[in-house]
C-alpha cells in the first residue's frame, strides 16, 4: 500500500532509476536526504544500496527505522505466548500478521485521537472536527496505547516496536477523511472514512547492508555524510510539511501535544525546512554541495518549484559537472486546482551534479 504524501515519488523511481543507469551514476552507498514515506530509500535498498536516510519528521523516521534500518521479519517471540491463539491468521500466517490480527479485536477507547480528532470527541467546539468516525479514532488510540504498553513492559523489541508503528501510521491514511492532506478535514465524509478500520501489515525490505536512519534536520548531517549518491527531494513550494501531517506526527509521537485552532493543529516551530523559501534553499542547497562529501549529487526538483532551474544550475556548477535530465508525468491530485485544470502534467528534473575530486 502507498500512503499519501505530497511529492510521493512512488510512481517515477522506475524512471529515476533509468536516468541513473544512462548517466552512469554508479556507487554502493545512497543518502536519502528527505526521507519522507520513504519510498526512494525502499527502492534503493532494495536495488542492494546501502541506504542512509533522514527526516525531521518523526512519523518518518518511524518508517525509516521499520523499512530502511531493519533487515529480520519480527518474530516477537516473548510477545506471541502471550496472545490468544485466535488472533492467527490462519495459512498465510507470520508472526506479524498474528500480531496484527490481535490489535484488530481491541475495543476502541477514549484517548487522544478521539478526543481530538472524531466529532464525538470534539462536540463541544463551534466546528467539531471531522478527522475519523468516533469508532475509527478510538481504535487507532487502542492500537497505538497497547504498542506502547508492550515496548514498555518489554515484550517487544525496538524492531518489532517501530514496525508496528509503521503498521499503524500506513494504515490510517486509508480511513482519514481528508482530500490529501491533513491540514485540514473534509466538511463531508469520504466513504472510505467511513469504514471500520482495520489495521494492515506491511512488506518489509531485506538486504545484506547494515543501512542507518536519522531523526534530524538532514543540515546538521552534512559534515558526517559520505556516500557515493546523494539523493535530495526537497519541498517545492512554501507549505510546510509538519502541518500537512500533524495527526500522523502525534500519532507516532502519541505524547499529548498542545493542539489549537480549528484543525487541531500541533506546535511545529522547531521542524519548519529552509527550503520552503527561494532564498534560503539556494544557500542550503549550496551548503549541501559545499560540505557533504559524495561522488554524485542528484536534486529531484519540480518544473514548478520556488527555486529557479538558471539558480540550481548556477550554485551546482560551482562544485563540478552539472546535467539536467527531465521528464513529464501526470500531476498530484491533491495539486489539481488553479494551474492544473488547464496543465494536466508536470516536469520531474534531476539536476545531476559530480562533483569535481
Amino acid at each position: 500500500m502507498a500512503m499519501r504524501y505530497i511529492g510521493n515519488k512512488e510512481s517515477l523511481l522506475d524512471t529515476i532509476y533509468t536516468k541513473f543507469d544512462e548517466n552512469n551514476i554508479q556507487g554502493s552507498s545512497f543518502f536519502d536526504f528527505f526521507a519522507g514515506t520513504t519510498n526512494v530509500s525502499r527502492y534503493f535498498k532494495s536495488k542492494g544500496y546501502k541506504v542512509l536516510s533522514s527526516d525531521i519528521l518523526y512519523l518518518s523516521y518511524c518508517l525509516q527505522k521499520a523499512y530502511i534500518e531493519n533487515n529480520e521479519e519480527p518474530s516477537f517471540s516473548l510477545l506471541l505466548p502471550t496472545l490468544p491463539t485466535s488472533s492467527s491468521q490462519g495459512i498465510f500466517a507470520s508472526p506479524l500478521t498474528d500480531v496484527v490480527g490481535y490489535l484488530n479485536t481491541l475495543p476502541p477507547v477514549d484517548g487522544f485521537i478521539y478526543k481530538n480528532y472524531t466529532p464525538g470527541g470534539t462536540k463541544d467546539l463551534e466546528r467539531p472536527r471531522t478527522y475519523f468516525i468516533d469508532e475509527n479514532g478510538g481504535r487507532i488510540d487502542s492500537i497505538r496505547i497497547k504498542i506502547e504498553e508492550w515496548k514498555n513492559i518489554g515484550l517487544i523489541n525496538e524492531s518489532e516496536y517501530f514496525i508496528l508503528l509503521a503498521c499503524l501510521i500506513e494504515t490510517i491514511g486509508f480511513y482519514s477523511n481528508i482530500a490529501g492532506v491533513y491540514a485540514a478535514f473534509q466538511k463531508h465524509w469520504d466513504p472510505r472514512a467511513l469504514k471500520p478500520l482495520e489495521l494492515k501489515s506491511i512488506n518489509l525490505v531485506k538486504n545484506d547492508c547494515e543501512n542507518k536512519v536519522f531523526c534530524a534536520d538532514s543540515m546538521d548531517l552534512l559534515e558526517t555524510i559520505d556516500v557515493d549518491i546523494l539523493y535530495l527531494d526537497p519541498p517545492y513550494n512554501e507549505r510546510q510539511y509538519a502541518p500537512n501531517y500533524h495527526i500522523l506526527e502525534t500519532i507516532a509521537r502519541y505524547d499529548n501535544p498542545a493542539v489549537r485552532g480549528v484543525t487541531g493543529m500541533r506546535d511545529y516551530s522547531s521542524q519548519k525546512s529552509r527550503f520552503c523559501r527561494a532564498n534560503t534553499a539556494l544557500e542550503d542547497l549550496d551548503k549541501v554541495a559545499r560540505t557533504a562529501k559524495f561522488k554524485y549529487l542528484v536534486l529531484s526538483y519540480n518544473s514548478e518549484g520556488i527555486m529557479p532551474q538558471e539558480k540550481i544550475i548556477e550554485t551546482l556548477k560551482k562544485y563540478g559537472e552539472v546535467k539536467l535530465e527531465q521528464f513529464e508525468y501526470a500531476r498530484f491530485k491533491s495539486n489539481n486546482r488553479g494551474l492544473s485544470q488547464t496543465k494536466k502534467t508536470v516536469f520531474e528534473q534531476l539536476y545531476i551534479l559530480k562533483k569535481l575530486i
